[in-house]
């Protein structure tokens, strides 16, 4: 599927992204900088060091503000300043191993936070519609072969997937309160449910890809744990897309797409962590290789997958890379990057190829 028509829908209008400065938050900047959006971020300083915002320089491009989700004023003062038209909400602490540590912190950021974004949409006259980013991980795993639909139940195991969860549930609320017909200020909200998003200038932490971009950069064997977990692995175009085109439909048409949307790959693409793994070593070649750490670990799903029909049906939105596509990309982004090359214009390249060539 060819994007172009996006870049007529998001240009000239005034974009909030929260998270900006993040892996996925830093891509949409990108995306919608090319489309021509006027770009806002609101988001922490970026997450991990080495980071994409910063390797590609996006802030040279956007008007970029640094605080924190949690922080009510400062984010109702950044949206009416810059009174945007649509919102991507992207902060989270996006961590499942990280949300055992910090319980605390995760809850506060994914559920207050996402009460803070709609209560200042809410008093922001501009907006016109929000986009609420949760994640697979927000439906009540049942370990079955199947992949979850947008009406199956919500739930959670550990911290960060149950925040997710609730997340939903407050734009639920939110959307039912008031953002409908009865409401003074109309507002389209829908949540979008990603599989596991991968892709260059991801350096977060405990997550197999930069895992293994660590590993072969300090030139040590790469240690996978759970190698027969499942997950709906995509690049990170993928559902950027289903975002934006979401976002599109939101402004267009309104109530008609004010629901939740899973976007993941197609089944065939659904991969346990061990052919990953082993898939990654070849392309990168080199002699680079894995174990399995056989220590015990914090529970985590074995077996994840989504039904994206509804997407397919109603949006018009389709995989266009599969995991070997995708993987060919990670590897050709990070040995441009290890080679010293300009990570603008490699990023630039992928998104080009991805939204404009048909």
């Amino acid at each position: 599927m060819d994007y172009k028509f996006l870049s007529e829908k998001y240009k000239g209008l005034n974009v909030l992204i929260t998270g900006h400065t993040g892996f996925k938050g830093s891509w949409l900047s990108c995306i919608l900088t090319k489309m021509g959006a006027n770009v806002i971020g609101y988001s922490l300083e970026p997450p991990t060091n080495p980071s994409l915002f910063e390797t590609i320089s996006i802030s040279n491009d956007i008007n970029s503000n640094i605080g924190d989700i949690r922080d009510l004023p400062n984010l109702l003062s950044v949206l009416r300043d810059n009174k945007p038209d649509i919102v991507f909400h992207l902060a989270a602490q996006p961590l499942v191993r990280d949300s055992y540590k910090i319980p605390v912190d995760t809850y506060s950021t994914n559920v207050m936070g996402t009460v803070n974004i709609l209560e200042v949409c809410r008093q922001t006259s501009s907006v016109k519609a929000i986009v609420n980013v949760t994640t697979d991980k927000c439906y009540e795993n049942k370990e079955w072969e199947w992949g979850y639909r947008e009406n199956d139940r919500l739930g959670g195991h550990d911290p960060y997937s149950n925040s997710k969860a609730c997340s939903e549930l407050i734009t639920s609320a939110y959307r039912d309160s008031f953002f409908n017909d009865n409401s003074s200020h109309k507002i389209s909200l829908a949540s979008a449910r990603a599989g596991n998003v991968i892709g260059g200038g991801d350096w977060a932490s405990d997550r197999l890809i930069p895992d293994f971009i660590r590993s072969i950069s300090k030139n040590v064997t790469l240690q996978i744990r759970s190698p027969f977990a499942i997950r709906p692995w995509q690049h990170v175009l993928e559902p950027l897309a289903g975002y934006l085109l979401l976002g599109s439909k939101l402004l267009e048409e309104g109530d008609k797409y004010a629901e939740s949307w899973n976007f993941g790959p197609d089944d065939s693409d659904a991969k346990n962590v061990e052919w990953i793994s082993k898939t990654l070593c070849g392309m990168w070649g080199n002699g680079a290789k894995y174990v399995i750490d056989e220590n015990p670990q914090l529970h985590e799903a074995n077996f994840l997958k989504l039904d994206c029909s509804k997407s397919k049906s109603r949006l018009k939105w389709f995989p266009k890379w599969d995991i070997h596509m995708a993987l060919q990309k990670i590897v050709s982004w990070n040995q441009s990057y290890i080679n010293g090359e300009d990570m603008r214009t490699i990023t630039e390249d992928q998104i080009d190829e991805y939204f404009f060539k048909a």
